[in-house]
């Protein structure tokens, strides 16, 4: 596991929960969505990885959480995770051990091809996660042509310790948003992993004991 701590600040409102999984049968989908798939959402995936590997948190079968990423945009379709994301990841220690979180991580970021999220993805998916209000709103609309419950996507932020109490899944705020580093320096990719690990911290939890995770800890 990444040695970096995330943010334990406590707002001191409840911690919200992920929605119940469609199928228990099945591992946990949850599905982290940016605009193109190679900043935010390709961290966020590599990071809640390594936080619930390193907890014993399976990947596959009942009882799993399984980790993707994806996003509304097809612009960067098939692109690699951003280089800038790569190099912040890799000085902060993510995939570069040897212990079965870091082999889980390396595979997510050596792997990492960038897509729009399809249809079939929205359908199976569990819990997804907006990095911004603006991808909350083109992933309700397609989930409410779907027929797919929209309660099920949320904002990223929405499990930040840090983030404002006031958003609601129905209106989340501007201020959730994660800004995209990709317009930016090294230092707001810096940031963005900050936001990530603070979300990630929060949320492994929640999860593994939400499916049951025999070797949560």
């Amino acid at each position: 596991m990444n040695a970096r701590p995330g943010s334990t600040a406590n707002t001191g409102s409840p911690a919200p929960r992920p929605p119940a999984p469609r199928d228990p049968s099945g591992p946990y989908g949850v599905v982290m969505v940016c605009t193109g798939n190679i900043c935010r959402s390709a961290m966020a995936h590599a990071v809640l990885v390594d936080r619930l590997a390193a907890a014993d948190v399976p990947a596959v079968g009942p009882g799993a959480v399984a980790v993707t990423s994806a996003g509304v945009s097809d612009e960067e379709a098939g692109n690699p995770m951003d280089p800038r994301a790569r190099l912040v990841l890799a000085e902060a220690g993510y995939g570069t051990g040897t212990d079965a979180a870091s082999r889980a991580v390396a595979a997510v970021i050596g792997t990492h091809a960038a897509h729009r999220i399809s249809d079939a993805e929205l359908r199976r998916a569990d819990l997804v996660l907006a990095m911004t209000a603006a991808h909350h709103r083109a992933l309700t609309r397609r989930a409410e042509r779907l027929n797919v419950d929209p309660a099920r996507i949320r904002m990223f932020r929405e499990f930040d310790p840090d983030a404002p109490d006031a958003a609601t899944a129905s209106a989340p705020l501007p201020s959730l948003d994660v800004p995209d580093p990709w317009y930016g320096t090294m230092a707001d990719f810096m940031d963005t992993l900050d936001v990530v690990e603070r979300v990630s911290d929060a949320l492994a939890p929640g999860l593994a004991k939400l499916v049951g995770a025999s070797g949560t800890r």
